[in-house]
């Protein structure tokens, strides 16, 4: 390798590793700090707490939830008052904060102040001790997709109707209740507490008054300062477990339509970073990209570093496979690895696959149109000759035999087919049309191109 392909090597390994060494910061550094403030907001005295869980329910809000209660665990706090108010959201997530409420040794009220449908009925459930505000609703908890539309898989609707039931009942609440308010496909009669039933094709929810009428919720309230008192604890100081700056951060970036513009944004930067020279912004964005969507991950409880890794070993592989070709078999190693990192850090694989095609096949788009309006060579061009190093540009790469064409010989080896004649008193290697020649034989030139001269054997009647 010449000392300029050398020189051109080291910078842009140099390059590439200050890459990965800022992605690994961009993931790290926040994620220290996070745990950080985690201690420092510790230490707090006997009171009541309370933890507002707003918003979609999804990873993020479980975070949030076991920081949380462990913070009031550790304070040793008389109750937890838990402000609800979320339209739902994702299924599994309401599953882990119900078995997070249920495990809790602290006393739960969860206080519905607005909304309570869907998923954070369930999560209202499974408090000790429901108050709603006047003119908020529970209920209306049936299965629906991304786009809002009702699942019909009886598997999965068998599930959520006995989750939302076993919650009902643990604190002595009507189960047909809940299962009106989650499964559309049967009729429900709750004459003897609401007085109507439920028909197919509809799902329940609850008023403040007809919950409190049928014992769904225990009172009704305005403020958080009315359910306090109602609890008795009026002259308690009331302690606030507030979402950190993290969290939120994660909250956002876990919606799907933020994750996948970071993907483009972050495999559009790098992949640019890769094939145009400069360290630049593209690449700059394209590592803030990827470490803010790996953050989050991280902090929403998605994935731990090891999705991280997998995606900088990806990069790397993808750079040694342009450096080192090795039959393509780094690029089909390290794609994988980028892939599977990034789906790993995804709140599910089939949201991670949708969100990296549609990410990849953009990035792609940019990176084109990026190299082709970006004049001069771009970083791997260095690596390569592109010049033609043809007779006409001036280059001579051998000596030239085009002199021989047409000059008499004899063979001094058997051509089979290449072999050596006498030419013009030279020996010159030459090579048959395809056939064999024996040694001592009549030949002429018919053809010579770079090295290759071409002979044939002289007929009887042609002339030496």
């Amino acid at each position: 390798m010449k000392s300029t392909d050398r020189m051109n090597f080291t910078t842009v390994m140099r390059r590439l590793v200050s890459l990965l060494l800022l992605i690994a910061i961009m993931i790290l550094v926040p994620t220290t700090l996070f745990a950080e403030s985690k201690e420092a907001q510790k230490g707090y005295g006997p009171a009541v707490v309370h933890i507002a869980l707003k918003g979609d329910v999804d990873p993020a809000m479980v975070k949030y939830l076991t920081r949380a209660l462990g913070e009031a665990e550790e304070a040793h706090a008389e109750h937890i008052i838990m402000t609800l108010n979320t339209y739902g959201g994702r299924t599994d997530s309401a599953a882990d904060i119900g078995e997070l409420l249920r495990a809790s040794s602290i006393p739960v009220t969860a206080f519905i102040e607005g909304k309570a449908v869907s998923a954070g009925t369930y999560i209202a459930l499974n408090a000790d001790t429901i108050v709603m505000q006047e003119g908020s609703t529970m209920g209306s908890a049936a299965v629906v997709d991304g786009s809002g539309k009702l699942i019909e898989n009886p598997k999965i609707i068998s599930f959520w109707v006995d989750q939302m039931s076993e919650a009902a009942k643990l604190n002595g609440r009507d189960p047909n209740v809940a299962i009106a308010m989650v499964d559309p496909r049967i009729e429900v009669d709750l004459t003897s507490s609401l007085g109507k039933v439920v028909a197919v094709g509809d799902v329940l929810a609850l008023s403040a008054s007809d919950a409190e009428r049928i014992g769904y919720s225990e009172h009704t309230a305005s403020t958080l300062e009315e359910v306090k008192a109602w609890l008795g604890y009026s002259e308690r100081d009331l302690i606030e477990v507030e979402i950190s700056f993290a969290e939120q951060l994660s909250k956002f970036i876990l919606h799907p339509v933020v994750s996948v513009i970071l993907l483009i944004i972050g495999l559009a930067g790098i992949g640019i970073e890769i094939f145009v020279p400069g360290f630049g912004l593209p690449g700059i964005l394209g590592v803030l990209a990827m470490g803010l969507y790996f953050f989050g991950s991280y902090i929403g409880g998605l994935a731990g570093m090891e999705s991280a890794v997998l995606f900088i070993v990806g990069i790397l592989l993808v750079v040694l496979e342009l450096i080192v070709p090795a039959f393509g078999i780094l690029g089909i190693l390290g794609g994988g690895a980028i892939i599977t990192g990034i789906i790993l850090a995804a709140p599910t694989w089939q949201t991670g696959l949708v969100s990296i095609i549609i990410a990849l096949v953009i990035a792609t788009v940019v990176i084109i149109i990026f190299s082709r309006t970006k004049k001069g060579r771009t970083t791997w061009s260095k690596f390569v000759l592109r010049e033609k190093l043809t007779t006409e540009e001036g280059f001579i790469s051998a000596e030239q035999k085009t002199s021989l064409v047409g000059q008499h010989g004899v063979t001094v080896t058997p051509l089979r087919p290449a072999g050596t004649a006498l030419i013009n008193n030279q020996r010159v290697d030459v090579v048959t049309e395809g056939g064999f020649i024996e040694n001592k034989r009549p030949v002429i030139v018919v053809k010579a191109e770079g090295t290759w001269v071409v002979v044939r054997e002289l007929s009887s009647n042609e002339k030496e």
